[in-house]
């Protein structure tokens, strides 16, 4: 069975099926409904649960015992099976669909998946969990339905905004769902049940601060150098937390790289675009970088970003991070 996001809330609250497939190219809804899965299994009795994470050399013998060793006190299981690549291999698609042959009534099966193109959801383990349960196609707003969208999640925390705020925030976070949901929760601590007006939208989202990281982004993909020398020094000053300005600086650094092995590939720049979530404005100035920037240069900037990740997180590298953000903003910036 296949069914689409909006549709899972309601089918959670019948009778739960013995598998559960959910996957689509934006981590946040995929992140939801595998939450919203889980808390429904834990609703119904699935009390035990055991995460499977499919990485290189994972042992597929793994999920026939996961599905064996029930509880001694005869509890029902959630299995919980990530596969981040998206690609089971020859192996796994064989364990997948041995396993949906016969499905065990004490255990649900919750696969977790990424995006997947055409090719790979005509796979014949995919078709196997979706005939032996569910299969969620999650699929985000495109720029048109994004304020509608907001206006949905906005009703959850008893707030509503007008069309005119609604369009505001969509603007601004340019399609990206995470960066909207954290602009909605914004509004849910700053402001009580009722309507938020336009002003207080702004107020909310424009972020007070002189120097931001929609702004770092943007010097970045436009190659401004003295601009993003200057909105790094600002952020360092304002205390700017580094995770949060190496993610602002990843995220562009990663679709540019995504971009540009596409284009390698002949496929069509509109439609990598699309992909890699790059709309409205963003698009001027990412094509811009695009002119800078060939797959090598974009390859090694990526690479880069990985380094500092480890310098943050103690685990390798010395040097003053602030110093490796500018020269990673600069390997982007400055024409070659």
């Amino acid at each position: 069975m296949q069914i689409k996001g909006e549709q899972l809330a309601v089918h959670l609250e019948q009778a739960l099926q013995a598998v559960y497939v959910v996957y689509g190219d934006e981590p946040l809804l995929v992140l939801e409904a595998g939450d919203a899965i889980r808390s429904a299994a834990r609703r119904n009795g699935f009390d035990e649960r055991e995460v499977l994470t499919v990485i290189p050399g994972f042992n597929w013998i793994a999920l026939h015992h996961a599905a064996g060793n029930m509880s001694l006190f005869g509890g029902r299981k959630l299995i919980d099976l990530r596969i981040p690549t998206g690609k089971p291999g020859r192996e796994g698609s064989s364990a997948i669909q041995d396993y949906c042959t016969h499905p065990s009534p004490d255990t649900l099966l919750l696969v977790t998946l990424p995006g997947l193109d055409w090719t790979e959801e005509k796979a014949a383990w995919l078709k196997a969990l979706a005939a032996a349960g569910v299969a969620v196609k999650l699929v985000p707003p495109n720029p048109a339905e994004l304020p509608a969208w907001i206006s949905g999640r906005l009703r959850r925390q008893q707030q509503s905004v007008e069309s005119d705020g609604l369009r505001f925030i969509a603007e601004r976070v340019e399609g990206n769902l995470l960066a909207a949901h954290q602009e909605i929760l914004k509004l849910g601590l700053l402001y009580p049940a009722g309507e938020v007006t336009l002003e207080q939208v702004q107020q909310a989202v424009l972020n007070v601060a002189r120097y931001d990281l929609d702004g770092l982004r943007e010097a970045l993909l436009v190659g401004d150098v003295t601009r993003l020398t200057r909105t790094l020094d600002g952020l360092q000053q304002e205390g700017e937390a580094p995770p949060l300005v190496l993610w602002a600086m990843t995220e562009e650094v990663r679709a540019l790289a995504q971009v540009r092995t596409g284009l390698t590939q002949r496929k069509s720049l509109d439609a990598l675009l699309k992909d890699a979530r790059v709309w409205g404005p963003r698009q001027a100035r990412f094509k811009r970088a695009l002119k800078r920037i060939d797959t090598v240069r974009a390859s090694a900037a990526l690479a880069h970003a990985a380094r500092i990740d480890r310098m943050i997180k103690g685990a390798g590298g010395s040097g003053d991070v602030w110093d490796e953000f500018l020269r990673l903003g600069l390997s982007i910036g400055v024409n070659l």
